[in-house]
């Protein structure tokens, strides 16, 4: 019943660079930017007049299946590897079917309304997680344009690695104005879903070159990987993130970190800056964690005026 989340995360990181413009009271004035403080273009109920069951079809279409939404450009042919969804960073990434067919409903209920593939899968992450709650859990300000370009790229640049450390992630949210608690409460999207073992493979096998494993995984917990993951990695394979609860939005997550059992390089980062050290410890309270995702994810897919990086 859960959309994998780690899906939908990757998606609206190329959301957040996406602004908007829509439906208005007048004619002219249709396409009239309005100004907020959550982003260019971007206001809650921003298809209220031409398409009034968008969150109601987005929300049952999310839960019965359980940006600029550039990732789902598809390829002109099969041999083509230059788009996002070809990236080796979204290579794993599933859930495409899900957008595809929140599309197909909406344009069939509201065929006069240009209702976004950015802002549907904004709608989506939401519901996804607030699946368990049975109600949204932050609000989602639409109105955004759908990119045209998809460049494989663009995704290397803009998706931070599996094997950054503290400092590189840090870079990399504060270009999209995003700060070290937003970093830490995002981090918390691995509690969903699974990885695969090409990503884990070098922490596992060849850390610093010399056929090591990183000193900073827990002993039991790499031994578990290494007899999943054994040489050599298989892209099939997968891993769960959050072991024992990967399908259940909860913070069970952080106390894996607080373990040294963080599936990644970049999880275990958390623990080597101060302020993030203490979050995590704090984000393993769920409802501490649960209202500073929700709060992340509002700012991260509101697109404050200062966080948009292109007019598509």
């Amino acid at each position: 019943m859960v959309v994998r989340l780690s899906t939908i995360f990757h998606m609206v990181t190329h959301v957040v660079i996406t602004s908007a413009v829509g439906d208005d009271d007048d004619g002219d004035d249709d396409y009239r930017e309005i100004y907020n403080n959550h982003g260019v273009g971007l206001r809650m109920n921003f298809y209220g007049k031409s398409c009034e069951t968008l969150e109601k079809t987005v929300r049952d279409i999310t839960w019965a299946k359980g940006c600029d939404a550039s990732i789902l450009i598809d390829p002109l042919n099969s041999d083509d590897n230059t788009t996002e969804k070809n990236a080796i960073q979204n290579r794993s990434v599933k859930g495409y079917e899900v957008i595809d067919e929140i599309k197909e409903k909406l344009t069939t209920e509201c065929p006069d309304a240009q209702i976004s593939c950015a802002d549907i899968v904004a709608l989506t992450a939401r519901d996804a997680v607030s699946y368990p709650n049975k109600k949204p859990l932050w609000p989602v300000f639409t109105g955004r344009r759908d990119g045209r370009v998809s460049l494989a790229t663009e995704a290397s640049r803009d998706l931070p690695s599996a094997s950054s450390n503290f400092n590189t992630l840090s870079t990399h949210f504060a270009r999209f104005n995003l700060d070290e608690t937003d970093l830490v409460a995002l981090s918390g999207a691995h509690t969903l879903g699974v990885t695969h073992c090409p990503l884990m493979f070098r922490r596992l096998y060849n850390f610093t070159g010399n056929g090591d494993t990183d000193p900073a995984l827990d002993a039991d917990y790499a031994t578990m990987l290494k007899a999943t993951c054994p040489p050599p990695a298989n892209p099939r394979t997968t891993v769960e993130m959050d072991p024992g609860s990967s399908l259940i939005f909860d913070s069970h997550y952080y106390d894996g970190v607080t373990r040294n059992q963080g599936a990644f390089s970049s999880d275990a980062a958390l623990l080597t800056n101060p302020l993030a050290a203490r979050l995590v410890e704090s984000f393993r309270d769920f409802d501490t964690f649960k209202s500073a995702f929700a709060r992340s994810m509002e700012d991260a897919t509101g697109t404050w005026s200062s966080r948009i990086l292109c007019l598509t």
